[in-house]
């Protein structure tokens, strides 16, 4: 493929991307929960070896620091953070 045409197709990913980051920049406490966010997926991608993990929003969360990923294929994570945002303790969840 073309490289400018590669470019011209990544362009709307990354405007949307800079769009994210950018909705948080003027907020500390969203840039905080996306990096401790980050971290988590981070850490169970690298534990698990499959890549692809997403934050799961529907299961209600009580704690602070804490984050339920789901991994394709695997069942979901739950990952504790410290208060710097970085993922601490990964636990398996078995349904």
């Amino acid at each position: 493929m073309h490289f400018s045409l590669r470019f011209a197709l990544c362009l709307p990913f990354m405007a949307l991307a800079a769009c994210e980051d950018m909705a948080a920049s003027g907020d500390p406490a969203a840039r905080a929960e996306a990096k401790a966010q980050r971290s988590c997926i981070r850490a169970v991608e690298k534990h698990t070896g499959v890549s692809g993990g997403v934050i799961n929003t529907t299961i209600p969360i009580v704690e602070i620091h804490q984050y339920i990923v789901d991994v394709p294929g695997l069942a979901p994570w739950t990952c504790y953070t410290d208060e710097n945002g970085a993922a601490k303790q990964l636990i398996e969840t078995r349904l």
